[in-house]
């Protein structure tokens, strides 16, 4: 089998057997209560079983079964915690935004579905099960998106200082790949215990330049995001990262290892696998309209969908102008005062989901009514230009930078808290 390139497809390969999909088994007992949700021994045992599958096909060692199952159900825990949010919010992933998630990973690997079917039952992955984490993985990504962003401000102040240092040190140009493992100092520890983690951190760095595998002692020991992935973050550029990595980088090339060093959840250890030279920024700016609907306890998904339906029979026959309709319709106050009209963007700024229409769709072509974060959407592409805009490239790559690097900081403080809150009471698997 092939290592998993996509991150996602890589996460729902290796925990395909968590939660609600889980296959029954003779015997089963829960292991974990989460809140009101439970964690059984089958989904441990199948998560168990496809690590062990995905670190031979790479030729990796694993700790113990016990090392990694309390890995496993710290992952468990988490992904449990975000879905129970998710069904809070009353958030849904459709099969057909699953679907079109599926085709892309697809794409992405330079297959079609089909085959993508055959690649995963080699591997002795059933497409349905698939699909059903796959469902699972994007509607807990939504919830974690909708609750962060709402944590999140950028000062126009933030993004002009952070554009000026890209212009003078042209940090945009460099990539790292890295990898991270961190080692978890709890709330109300003692002073002794911190000491016992700084004195493991630096063990594990002592260990790590002796030419120690890197991965294996992030399996071992790291409590971080990224531990059963062997701490692997992959690319990043220096200002895309958190903070505490981004202080750490400075002048250090590939094959480095940094640490150990402090933060309010632990000691931190990283690694630079590798370092990649100079990018080129090209600016694709796309001038789209559209009409929006947002649902209601009034309006349904159903009828939403099928008001835009009928806007665009109307449109397309010439019985009524674009315009006209998002004046008529249209729920975003700012464009439909506008004609529909969004005016000149990098797709970027967008939802994944707008995002993706305004990219594929033909200039002059009225989308089929598609669903958002936002609400229910027909977009047409009215034109697309590649333009030379340095200054205002670098402000929108430094909003970007700003957001992502606060999204990631405060996604883990936001995952620290709903642990922190929840009921959790573990007891014991047949590893134990």
């Amino acid at each position: 089998m092939k290592k998993w390139k996509s991150s996602l497809l890589g996460l729902v390969i290796w925990s395909l057997a968590a939660g609600s999909i889980a296959a029954p088994k003779e015997m089963d007992k829960v292991v974990t209560l989460v809140n009101n949700s439970v964690i059984l021994q089958s989904d441990v045992d199948g998560m168990l079983k496809t690590v062990r599958i995905n670190a031979a096909e790479q030729n990796q060692p694993l700790p113990s079964d016990e090392v990694l199952t309390e890995q496993i159900i710290e992952k468990l825990i988490l992904e449990t915690l975000q879905l129970q949010q998710a069904d809070q919010f009353g958030i849904r992933i459709d099969d057909t935004r699953l679907d079109q998630a599926i085709a892309r990973i697809a794409q992405e690997r330079q297959m079609t579905v089909a085959q993508l079917q055959q690649e995963l039952a080699s591997s002795g992955i059933g497409y349905s099960m698939f699909r059903e984490q796959m469902r699972r993985d994007m509607t807990a990504s939504e919830a974690r998106t909708i609750q962060v962003r709402r944590r999140i401000s950028i000062l126009p102040q933030e993004v002009e200082t952070l554009a000026e240092q890209l212009n003078k040190q042209n940090l945009q140009s460099v990539q790292f790949n890295i990898s991270h493992i961190q080692l978890r100092v709890e709330d109300g520890a003692s002073k002794a215990q911190r000491e016992e983690t700084e004195k493991q951190a630096q063990q594990l760095v002592s260990e790590l330049k002796q030419g120690a595998d890197f991965a294996s002692l992030a399996y071992s020991y790291s409590k971080g995001p990224k531990a059963l992935q062997g701490g692997e973050w992959g690319w990043m550029r220096q200002e895309e990262m958190p903070t505490i990595f981004a202080d750490q980088i400075k002048s250090n090339g590939k094959g480095a290892i940094i640490g150990p060093f402090r933060s309010g959840v632990g000691y931190h250890i990283m690694k630079i696998n590798d370092v990649k030279g100079l990018d080129t920024v090209s600016v694709t700016e796309v001038n789209a309209r559209h009409i929006l609907l947002k649902t209601s306890v009034i309006l349904s998904d159903d009828g939403a969908k099928r008001q835009l339906e009928k806007a665009r029979k109307k449109i397309l026959a010439g019985e009524q102008t674009f315009a006209d309709a998002a004046q008529a319709l249209s729920a975003d106050p700012g464009s439909a005062a506008n004609k529909g009209e969004l005016g000149w963007q990098t797709p970027d700024i967008y939802v994944p989901e707008f995002k993706e229409k305004v990219e594929s769709l033909p200039a002059g072509t009225i989308s089929e009514p598609f669903k958002t974060v936002h609400g229910w959407h027909i977009v047409e592409v009215l034109d697309r230009r590649n333009v030379d805009r340095t200054d205002a490239a670098v402000k929108d790559r430094a909003y970007r930078i700003l957001f992502s690097r606060k999204f990631n900081e405060e996604a883990q403080a936001w995952i620290q808290e709903l642990r922190a809150g929840a009921y959790i009471e573990k007891l014991g698997t047949d590893n134990e």
